[in-house]
């Protein structure tokens, strides 16, 4: 059983591909800060360096979603699914404008999918190749 960390919903998957369409390249990066809480911004590479501290979580259209370590830790026991909302995010992601933002809903996984997460992790990486 493959169990991805992190999700789209069809909406996220259809302005994903717009932004892509008009940017170029993008990625996301779950925000942890003071004014929008956790929120997922969507970025153009270089708006937001990443650090030896940031880790990626999955891929969502072609678009890397990358979060902290800690924060990745923290949500450990969830899978997290993007979608959209209508109105505006008031952040600097690449959707404001848009009429539409990105948002974020989580969900504990199942017994099955924890057990397959725990395995999943505890396989020795494959050697380079």
């Amino acid at each position: 059983m493959v169990v991805e960390r992190v999700v789209a919903t069809e909406a996220a998957q259809a302005l994903i591909a717009q932004l892509r369409a008009r940017h170029g390249e993008i990625y996301f990066y779950l925000s942890h800060g003071c004014c929008d809480g956790t929120a997922p911004m969507c970025l153009a590479p270089g708006e937001l360096p990443l650090g030896p501290g940031d880790v990626q979580l999955g891929s969502l259209a072609g678009a890397g979603f990358w979060l902290s370590l800690a924060q990745r830790d923290y949500l450990a026991g969830l899978q997290l699914t993007l979608d959209v909302a209508p109105g505006a995010n008031g952040n600097f992601s690449l959707e404001e404008g848009s009429g539409q933002r990105f948002v974020l809903h989580q969900r504990l996984w199942t017994d099955a999918e924890a057990q397959a997460l725990a395995q999943a992790d505890a396989a020795p990486a494959a050697p380079p190749g």
